[in-house]
């Protein structure tokens, strides 16, 4: 990998598992939940299931976020354990393999994979699927729509995109607007995040919409969406854009752009975040209760 990427987007070395400070698993979760590590068909998961429930449940696939080469599923427990508390689900969290070691396909083919294992292998209810992820984790679960719909996988009722990757080509007004010193995940990042993900031989002219989703030619056939965007997002533009072709394809989406928010730094208002998470989990509950 070229010094552009790392100087761009450094990567630390891999040691332990790092957890996104304030998401630590806690007593209440563990209380009300049995969390358990899996194998999905070689693919390493999380499962967090309400203790004591009986029956098929909602499923929610999460999809963590990090840029495709940082982070883990365990890095973001906490909202994954609040889903399943929450929304009475089974959330399932991919480990999906890291960039630059593992680049495209592989997070994405491990997606489908704990995807197919979930739906096989679990107690939950087939019409009640949901994918979700933040960032990256937002590119992999609106590829992984891309997928079922061209292979005929298991059904996904319900897609929440939070503030997603989606475009190779970065040439939106936000991703020239947000650049430099800009605080949070900028555009340089974004470079960076790309030369990781696709290589930096790849030829852009043969990108593939399961690496970059808004390179898929229709939209058509897609479940229904929830997008959030940032304000302040050098990824803002390219996520009102996807929603805009999904509308245009048919499409159902919510659109919820949160004023004021950079991508990965603390928002300038933070009324404006907590609204944010809000307005997500209502667009999850109203998804597992069909």
């Amino acid at each position: 990998m070229s010094d552009r990427a790392h100087e761009l987007l450094p990567i630390p070395p891999r040691g332990d598992i790092e957890v996104y400070p304030g998401l630590e698993l806690r007593d209440a979760h563990r209380d009300a939940l049995d969390i358990k590590e899996r194998d999905a068909d070689g693919v390493r998961v999380l499962v967090y299931r309400p203790k004591g429930a009986t029956g098929a449940l909602p499923l929610v696939l999460s999809i963590h976020g990090g840029a495709f080469c940082l982070y883990r599923a365990d890095s973001f427990a906490a909202l994954d354990a609040g889903i399943a508390m929450n929304h009475g689900c089974v959330v399932v969290s991919v480990d999906y393999r890291l960039a630059p070691e593992h680049p495209f396909p592989a997070a994405t083919d491990d997606c489908y994979a704990a995807l197919c294992w979930a739906v096989e292998q679990l107690d939950v209810d087939r019409d009640r699927v949901v994918v979700t992820g933040g960032s990256a984790g937002g590119a992999l679960s609106a590829a992984l729509t891309l997928m079922v719909r061209d292979r005929g996988g298991p059904a996904i009722a319900f897609q929440a995109l939070l503030i997603p990757v989606l475009d190779d080509r970065m040439q939106t007004a936000s991703m020239r607007q947000f650049r430099g010193d800009h605080p949070g995940f900028n555009g340089d990042a974004a470079e960076g995040m790309w030369l990781h993900y696709l290589g930096e031989d790849h030829d852009r002219a043969t990108t593939s919409p399961y690496a970059a989703p808004a390179r898929a030619e229709s939209l058509a056939g897609l479940p229904p969406a929830f997008i959030q965007v940032n304000g302040l997002d050098p990824l803002r533009d390219e996520g009102i854009e996807y929603a805009m072709r999904l509308m245009a394809e048919g499409v159902p989406v919510e659109l919820y752009c949160g004023p004021g928010m950079y991508h990965g730094a603390d928002a300038l208002d933070p009324r404006v975040a907590l609204q944010s998470a809000v307005v997500f989990d209502a667009a999850i509950g109203a998804a597992v209760r069909g």
